[in-house]
């Protein structure tokens, strides 16, 4: 640029007008892979930073928890490349066994086929070429939203080395007696066919029917309560407390159960509550978790009556019926014989249901593998008391030992074809053979393998380090194991967090998966609400991206991200984050065309003007704001510092102040556009963990390097200066009360007003042209006349309105408006110096009252300046 001129150079032929996410999004990306950035060097003298993926169902689709999620670890990720470190985000997909299942099944369904058709292998081959055919449309989906994940590592947990890592902790958790085969209550789904674990139940009141019956009859006659009638078939004692005077007799004897012509037996239970109720329960050992431990107790028969579709197998006139379709007839017939005593419908009661279908878990006897979680349990436990895992934010802690410490055995089997088969074998004598990868499956007449499936949370459980490489000692484990930190949900903090955290310390010698758990909340609609498409407020991320830029997803997210907080977020936030993008885009072009640039070194601060040292001071403060902030994993504030930073401090203030300097050229100009390129090349590598794409455009555009992903993170270079920062806060200052009292007398923004500006002996003397042009105010003139005289910062502000507003109309409102708020003031006084008000009045309404004067007093205060500040008439 030449001296002394306003004319602005031709904008750079590299960046377009406008920013248009959609044409360089997708190119960037495939960059970004084909020169393998992402991928990361287990030989590597690089100190290692690992997370894993929470691994999404192959069945999946990338929805707004995924979206969030990977935005908090792509930042991380990004950023610890960016500080030097040998970075691995590690990617795969869980197989999903009963929502893969499910698919399959369905499709079967269409040709109107069942798995049965086809039977197990041929099953299982045709769930493989799914998903080869239609599993994991995520990871494209992933792409889109700029995961930096290293794609040549991805694995699945069904893959054949993530399948040896399975059986090889099957074989020793059992040969270290930590697994094994019992009988026991399980929940069941009836639709699904399969056990589930207790933490894939999902509890809600559902309305249903209590039904109080009489068992027995005369001096023998009990009365029980139920919500499921239907079970009383399987029936085989009643149980009170042995404390309970009015049953005591009765202990030991046996009474009739109604409709079936058996006797059965009352036993003294401590288990029993007195108080509730009758203080008498019925005990159906097969089809209720407490009733079994009642049974075990007292050597109880386990009679089972419904089948694995929960339909009543008991014989008598209810064989066949569907459990609900027998609740209703066993009332019926009960009550035919006088049996019920009392009906309560519709009975509001916590009903559980299977987490992938919805349909009403049934409690069953089934014969399963268990993990004894007790000891692997008290190791998870101590992880984390002993300081070795630390949970963020420190208050989840409680909620982990809360699950953790109070944990029951874990059913693992699974009656599906499509998972991990369990590794057992059993011979034609009872013979039971538990088989290692590198061991020979029993063969010969009569053997044959378990059926059951492991659940899918054993794999995932192994997923820090089955993804590289164990059970084998690999460069991969050595460099990357343990993780970093653990970045998910509060939501899987006991489905997944805690078997990793069993698995790894049982597996790894007691080393622990991760250093950090990292808990963020789920994503909710802009009330607060859960999303669902149920609720009609679900939303799918891949649409915003399309309409805002992924980038403006991005950020939405991670500003909205604290620590174990749900977050809300509504598509005019998404809006917003696509203005701020917008805003990055057109102020680092107004930069580059206006002599903005990274060559050569930083002038010395002495060339500098305050200006100048004013935003470099800033600049390292922002830098070691955002750097505490991430190490706390502060996303929500981190991301508002920059918000701030870029948008307020540098092309709010900074480049408006300093445009008079970039148009007059000179020296001056040459040092601030030497400052401005280098606060955009620090700000753009600050933000480009959370704005991948945008910001790669702009600094490569800048700096012609090759690319912000690889380019180093910024450091605090200690530079402060405490004077320019004091300065430029008078300058803000001015600027901001001459543009209110504008406002206030109606200007509009871009109207010029004559002004005198009173700087002389203060710090603002060598702004005067830059706040001249900031506040749209021109020089005195001939037949200048000061109409309004605004004190600010030590210097005053003289106006002349006299051709620019109507003085007396604006006298008239600004009257009205003094009025109205010493009103308010002479209210709020009158209460507040009421003692009977006092004393009766909560403290929330004295506060409020407060508040009012308080504002009042402001209001007046400023209404009573502006009145000072217009000319007499």
């Amino acid at each position: 640029m030449t001296e002394n001129t306003q004319q602005q150079p031709a904008a750079n032929p590299e960046l377009p007008t406008q920013y248009a996410p959609a044409e360089v999004e997708g190119k960037l990306y495939e960059r970004w892979v084909e020169r393998g950035y992402f991928e990361a060097d287990a030989h590597s003298d690089k100190p290692p930073y690992t997370i894993v993926i929470p691994p999404p169902n192959v069945t999946g689709s990338l929805h707004l928890g995924h979206a969030f999620e990977h935005t908090l670890i792509d930042a991380l990720t990004r950023r610890k490349r960016m500080q030097g470190y040998e970075t691995l985000w590690q990617p795969g997909m869980d197989h999903a066994g009963i929502a893969t299942q499910n698919v399959v099944e369905r499709e079967l369904a269409k040709e109107g086929k069942s798995r049965h058709d086809l039977g197990r292998e041929a099953f299982v081959e045709r769930v493989w070429r799914w998903k080869g055919e239609s599993g994991g449309q995520i990871s494209g989906q992933m792409k889109r939203l700029g995961d930096g994940v290293a794609w040549s590592r991805e694995r699945f947990t069904m893959d054949e080395g993530l399948s040896r890592s399975v059986q090889t902790i099957f074989k020793k958790l059992y040969d270290d007696e930590l697994i094994y085969r019992a009988e026991r209550i399980i929940n069941w789904c009836p639709r699904c066919l399969t056990a589930i674990s207790d933490i894939e139940v999902e509890y809600q009141d559902d309305d249903g029917e209590l039904v109080s019956i009489r068992y027995g009859s005369g001096d023998s006659e009990i009365v029980v309560a139920t919500t499921r009638a239907e079970t009383m078939l399987g029936d085989t004692a009643v149980a009170v407390h042995p404390d309970d005077e009015r049953y005591r007799h009765l202990v030991g004897t046996e009474i009739e159960l109604p409709l079936t012509g058996r006797r059965i037996p009352v036993v003294a239970d401590e288990h029993v509550d007195p108080e509730f109720g009758t203080g008498a329960v019925k005990v159906t050992p097969a089809h209720d978790p407490n009733d079994f431990e009642i049974g075990r107790r007292h050597d109880l028969p386990n009679l089972a009556v419904m089948d694995e579709r929960a339909v009543i197998t008991a014989h008598g006139p209810f064989q066949g019926l569907d459990r609900l379709e027998a609740r209703s007839a066993i009332v019926a017939a009960l009550r035919a014989e006088g049996r019920v005593v009392a009906e309560k419908r519709p009975y509001s009661h916590s009903v559980g249901h299977c987490s992938r279908c919805k349909t009403t878990i049934e409690p069953r006897l089934s014969m399963q593998w268990w993990v004894k979680v007790g000891p692997l349990a008290q190791a998870a436990g101590d992880a984390v008391r002993d300081g070795r895992v630390k949970i963020h934010p420190q208050e989840m802690e409680k909620r982990y030992f809360d699950w953790v410490d109070n944990l029951h055995d874990w059913c693992i089997s699974r009656q599906l074809w499509w998972g991990h088969r369990i590794p057992v074998w059993y011979g034609p004598n009872g013979e039971v053979v538990c088989v290692g990868p590198d061991d020979e499956a029993p063969t010969g007449e009569g053997w044959h393998q378990d059926t059951d499936v492991l659940d899918t949370w054993f794999s995932s459980g192994l997923w820090p380090f089955s993804t590289l490489g164990w059970p084998e000692r690999t460069p991969d484990l050595a460099k990357f194991y343990p993780n970093s930190v653990l970045v998910t949900g509060y939501d899987i903090l006991f489905f997944w967090v805690a078997r990793m955290m069993m698995f790894g310390l049982y597996a790894m010698d007691g080393t622990p998966p991760f250093h950090t758990i990292a808990l963020h909340g789920m994503v909710r609609d802009q009330f607060g609400k859960k999303m669902s498409k149920s609720f009609g407020n679900a939303v799918n991320p891949l649409d915003w991206m399309d309409t805002y830029g992924s980038d403006a997803v991005r950020f939405t997210l991670a500003r909205g991200a604290n620590p174990g907080v749900d977050v809300p977020i509504g598509e005019d936030w998404v809006q917003a984050s696509r203005n701020f993008a917008n805003k990055i885009w057109n102020a680092t072009r107004f930069a580059l065309m206006n002599g903005a640039t990274v060559e050569g070194p930083l002038p010395d601060s002495s060339r500098m003007s305050a200006t100048d040292r004013w935003i470099l001071s800033r600049l390292n403060k922002t830098v070691a704001e955002v750097d505490a902030f991430y190490d706390d994993y502060q996303f929500s504030k981190l991301s508002d510092s920059l918000y701030h930073f870029a948008w307020d401090e540098v092309f709010d203030w900074y480049v408006e102040l300093s445009k008079t300097t970039f148009f007059a050229g000179g020296e001056q100009a040459r040092v601030s556009g030497r400052v401005l390129g280098e606060v955009l090349d620090v700000m753009l590598r600050l933000l480009h963990p959370l704005v991948p794409f945008v910001t790669e455009t702009l600094w490569t555009t800048l700096t012609g390097e090759e690319s912000v992903v690889v380019a180093d993170w910024p450091k605090d270079s200690g530079f402060r200066d405490d004077a320019a920062e004091a300065e430029i806060e008078l300058v803000q200052r001015v600027v901001t009360e001459v543009r209110r009292f504008r406002s206030d007398q109606g200007l509009q923004p871009g109207q010029k007003v004559p002004a005198r500006l009173e700087f002389a002996g203060t710090v603002l003397v060598p702004h005067e042209a830059a706040v001249r042009q900031l506040l749209r105010l021109q020089p005195e003139g001939e037949g200048f006349a000061a109409t309004a005289s605004l004190p600010v910062a030590g210097a005053t502000v003289a106006l002349d309105l006299s051709g620019a507003i109507d003085v007396v109309a604006e006298r008239k409102r600004l009257a009205k408006d003094l009025a109205a708020a010493e009103k308010e003031k002479a209210q709020a006084n009158g209460k507040l110096g009421n003692e009977a008000f006092l004393a009766k009045a909560p403290d929330q309404v004295v506060e409020k009252i407060r508040t009012r004067l308080a504002k009042a007093d402001e209001d007046i205060a400023r209404i009573q300046a502006q009145l000072d500040g217009l000319p007499q008439v």
